[in-house]
């Protein structure tokens, strides 16, 4: 089950990173390791990760649906050549 489906994400959100999110430019005094992550970070990366499979899923849905078998034209009422 996805967030969308029981939404708990707003439609408008994209899950993609924000740029008040970015925190990649470092000070010289942290140079110390920092790699603890939070409940906040656990979810805005599952919140991504459930948009990138969104995401491929709607890619594959486009990609199938333009290779597709063309529709019977006999059936469709169209006279054959």
């Amino acid at each position: 089950m996805h967030l969308f489906e029981l939404g708990l994400v707003p439609t408008d959100y994209t899950g993609h990173q924000t740029p008040k999110d970015d925190q990649s430019v470092t000070k010289l005094s942290d140079m110390r390791k920092s790699s603890r992550l939070t409940l906040a970070h656990l979810n805005r990366l599952r919140i991504a990760h459930d948009v990138r499979k969104f995401e491929h899923e709607k890619k594959l849905k486009a990609v199938a649906k333009q290779y597709a078998p063309a529709p019977d034209m006999a059936a469709a009422g169209v006279p054959g050549v």
